[in-house]
């Protein structure tokens, strides 16, 4: 049976998944005078309250202009129409911040595919690789996990769905799938699931 009518709950991460990854991670670390070698959101749990809320700040800023540069992954539009064709519940796990989220997803051309109450981010679920947010959506779906799929592009995502119990498919356009131990299905773009 095709994939696409065995899944009914469909969970994406957003940046490097469903739009072009654009994030210099090292670069977004100097600029938060914080350590290359661990990441953002770990970093700054760890800082006192009030530089917290600092740095905070200062990250929405960065992400905000790379969202605004967003462009769709190849393969996104087509899947995503396909799943709405075919009323599967369609939602959002991401580390960014939700205003964000709604940035990246209006300048990539992809809001009208996704509800606002599936969109979660680092404000409404703990960050990947930690479940919650797959369990939430889960929730609210009303989902059983053999019905539901993590699609990603990095060990956070897939971490996080080996986690929940459900099905996971690796994006990475180079090919090299590092994490792929963590993987259901190992794809270089979106458009491959409608063939799988």
């Amino acid at each position: 049976m095709r994939l696409l009518q065995q899944k009914k709950n469909w969970i994406f991460d957003m940046d490097g998944t469903l739009t072009i990854a654009k994030h210099d991670f090292d670069a977004i670390k100097r600029e938060l005078e914080i350590p290359l070698d661990t990441d953002i959101l770990t970093s700054l749990s760890k800082l006192p309250t009030e530089e917290a809320k600092k740095k905070h700040v200062l990250l929405n800023s960065i992400e905000l202009k790379i969202a605004k540069l967003s462009i769709p992954s190849p393969g996104s539009t087509d899947l995503l129409r396909e799943l709405n064709a075919k009323t599967k519940n369609v939602g959002i796990l991401t580390r960014n911040s939700f205003s964000n989220s709604i940035e990246t997803l209006k300048a990539a051309g992809l809001i009208h595919f996704f509800q606002p109450d599936f969109i979660f981010c680092r404000e409404r679920a703990l960050p990947k690789p930690n479940p919650e947010g797959i369990f939430r959506l889960m929730d609210l779906w009303q989902a059983n996990p053999k019905e539901t799929v993590m699609i990603g592009d990095y060990l956070f995502d897939l971490s996080a769905g080996k986690a929940a119990g459900v099905e996971t498919i690796y994006i990475d356009p180079e090919g090299k799938f590092p994490f792929q131990e963590y993987a259901t299905h190992c794809l270089m773009n979106l458009g491959e699931i409608l063939n799988l």
